[in-house]
Formats: C-alpha cells, structure tokens, sequence
C-alpha cells in the first residue's frame, strides 16, 4: 500500500516550485525569514482549489442538505453527496460506507460509542455481533496517537472488557511476535495505526489484519497520516473500519470520515441522536435510517465536505504514488541528515520500514521546545512536544520531540534548511 522513489517517478523539483504556486501562505515571511513549513503532519495547508470549492459553495450553493423541496437544496444535497463518492472513490471505498464526522477523534468515539450502545442491549439482534463483555479484549498499541487510545480505555472501563497493548522494541516498531500472543479468541477489535505520527514509518499492517482475522476480530485503521501521503485502498487492506482526518490531506479543518464495513454500520446502533437520522418519531421511541445518514445527526458539514473533495481531487492530479515516492525521498533525506549531527537521535530511524516525509527527533542536553524556538526565529516552523503520544515517548525514554513533517509542496531545499537549523541550534545551546 506505498510507493517509494525506487519505483515511482518522484515529483521534480520544478514541479514542486510550480505547485507551491497554488499555496499562497507559502509564499510568507515568518520573523523576517521566508516560511518553512515543516508542520504538515500537524495540519497542511491548502491550495487554492479547495479555498475557491468551499467560498464558491457558500456563494452561490449554500442550503440545507437532504431537507429541502426547493432547486438550491437539491443541488445542495448533489454536491454533498458527490462529495462522498469522491472520497469513497479515493480510498477504495463505496459511498454508503463513509460516514462524515468533524474529525478523526469523533470518527474513533463513533465506533467505540456504537459498540458501547450495542454492549448496554441496544441496536436489536442485529448488534449481537458488536457486544462487548468483562472477559472480552480490546487490542491497539503502544505507538497510538491519543485519538486511537483513550476511547479505548474508556470502552474498556463501560463494558468490563480488557486493554491490550502491543509493546514496542527499543527503536519504537510494533513487537508481532508480542502481537501474535495478544490477538487471540477474547480479542474483538483492534485498534492501529498505519502510519505513526510520530516515527513516520509504514506499519506491517497487513500481518497486524492477517492476526485479527485469524482471531475473528474487527480491525480499526487510523488512517490519518496514511490517505494524505499513500496510495490507499481499504477494501484491498480488508479493514472493518478506517478514520481520515481532512485538514491533514490539503481539506479544511472540521471535517473527517468513517470508513465502515457496510454490514457493520448497518448493525451499529447510532451514537449521536437526534435530526437527520431518523425515519419516523413518536414521543417514547424513534426509528433510524439506513447508514450512513444512520450516523449523521444535525447539520452536517456540507462547505467543508465539498472543499475536501476539491482536495482530494488536486491529490489524484498530483497522483498519490508520485507523492509518496516524492516524501520517501524527502524522508531519507530528513533522517539521514538530521542523524548525522551529534547528538541528535532520530526516533525510529533503525525501523527498516517504509516510511513518509515526517521525523522526529531528540537533541542531548536541549529540550525540545529550545530546538522548536531557535527554529521559529528562523521562520522554520516544525512540531514540538509529545504529539499526542505519551506513551511511545514514555516507551522511548523522553518527554518530548521535535518533529518536521514534508508534504507534497517541500522541496530539498527546505528539508536541508531544517537540518542546518538544528545544527545552528545545538551550536548555540552548547557554546553557552
């Protein structure tokens, strides 16, 4: 499920300077220095294709969708609605199994409050599959941004079940033969991501599918640092639920979505309740429709849906095996030279995996936040702290880390900048 620059063409530097074209805030200064944005694993920016699709809606389309009689709603509606298609189209989904959330947070908590609900006998017969009990087991790993962790615990701590964890070595990569013994008969759903948002690299996924199989249990992607970098095709992975994140892949902020397995949406008893949702009401009871409107209580994202499909279609002319050879380039370049500075250790460069534009890293004797600030003043804008990942740097031996991530519009240039920036740092820290 991803192309490196050994078997893709990778994108031209000129035409990374031609694409930067479309991304006005990358032609800024920061603290009088022209902008290096090395944040994207935070959130990307976007070009103007998805600014134009989300001002032109508003302009010129704006109603209720799947409400209205009336011309404007209706087109309404078949703007949202192709949106859907597009993104389904995109990571190898069908339409009716992605569910529009505001993020990827909320698309995890959908799932596990869904499967809380059918726990506590709601959802009929049909739910029965998705029943958790004391004696059952949650399995997801020590690497998990946050998102992927405490919903877990808290659906542990609702239905008696019990938390496993997937330990990892000392260079942070999942430990299978520890995976091997964890996902067993009790195990009912794991948790994982596919790319760390923090170590950058590919996770054997499809052994960690191939354990969940075997055991008959459910399997959850986070696939937020995957779909904005690599080829995709969730049907092809065989997973029963994925969650993207839009900001992440060139969309708007207040926009995600969930991949679910058609016959397990249609069982899961809804989360949030209320308009949009349902087919008939009475004061002591509601019916709900099929999903995945089934799960799309209230005013939905419609501006914001639309605007992310404009970015998923900018990523399929760009072409998604060009950018992830483009970031496995940009990638090697990162560890390779931010690894040969003293004292700098590169989280998870002895992982021999595939991996994306995105390292972090630790300087001996300078915490992370100093590093971050000499950068800043430089206007090189990277990612300081835990990353929502307490665990794997707890696991890791540090509280923090420095982390710059590439996207399809970084060019060499400003991957080298980073790494010069460093060195600058740890000059300065250790002449004082």
């Amino acid at each position: 499920m991803h192309n490196t620059a050994s078997t893709v063409d990778t994108l031209a530097e000129a035409e990374v300077l031609r694409l930067r074209e479309d991304f006005p805030i990358l032609q800024t200064e920061v603290n009088g220095h022209p902008l290096v944005y090395l944040d994207s694993g935070a959130t990307a920016q976007r070009p103007l294709a998805v600014l134009d699709a989300e001002r032109d809606y508003l302009l010129n389309l704006n109603a209720a969708v799947h409400r209205g009689a009336h011309t404007l709603a209706a087109e309404a509606t078949d703007a949202f609605e192709d949106a859907r298609e597009t993104l389904a189209r995109f990571v190898g989904a069908d339409a009716d199994e992605i569910v529009w959330t505001s993020n990827a947070t909320e698309a995890v908590n959908l799932v596990a409050y869904s499967l809380s609900n059918a726990s506590a006998g709601r959802g009929g017969a049909e739910a029965d599959r998705l029943r958790l009990a004391e004696g059952d087991e949650i399995v997801t790993t020590e690497m998990e941004h946050h998102a992927n962790l405490i919903p877990w615990q808290e659906l542990a701590a609702r239905t008696g079940a019990t938390l496993r964890v997937i330990p990892l070595d000392d260079d942070g990569a999942l430990r299978m033969e520890e995976a091997a013994r964890l996902i067993g008969p009790r195990t009912r759903i794991v948790a994982v991501t596919h790319v760390s948002n923090v170590l950058g690299v590919v996770n054997p996924i499809e052994e960690v599918i191939a354990l969940a199989r075997e055991a008959g249990a459910m399997v959850l992607l986070d696939a937020c640092q995957s779909a904005p970098h690599l080829p995709l095709d969730l049907h092809a992975l065989d997973v029963d639920f994925a969650v993207l994140s839009g900001h992440k892949m060139l969309g708007p902020t207040g926009i995600g979505a969930l991949y679910g397995r058609r016959e397990l949406l249609e069982a899961m008893p809804p989360f949030l309740t209320g308009g949009s949702m349902i087919t008939t009401v009475t004061t002591t009871e509601a019916a709900y429709l099929p999903p995945p409107q089934r799960f799309e209580a209230g005013t939905q994202r419609v501006s914001q849906a639309i605007a992310l499909a404009a970015a998923v279609r900018y990523l399929e002319r760009v072409g998604m095996p060009r950018i992830a050879a483009h970031e496995a380039e940009l990638g090697s370049r990162l560890v390779d030279g931010l690894g040969a500075l003293d004292g700098v250790r590169v989280l998870g460069s002895g992982i021999a995996r595939p991996r994306v534009g995105l390292a972090s890293f630790d300087v001996a004797g300078i915490h992370a936040h100093d590093v971050g600030q000499i950068l800043d003043d430089e206007g090189i804008a990277v990612r300081v702290g835990h990353h929502c990942a307490q665990p794997l740097h707890r696991r890791l031996g540090i509280t923090a880390s420095t982390r710059a991530s590439t996207y399809l519009y970084t060019t060499r240039d400003e991957v080298d900048a980073v790494i010069a920036g460093v060195a600058r740092a740890i000059d300065f820290f250790r002449r004082r």
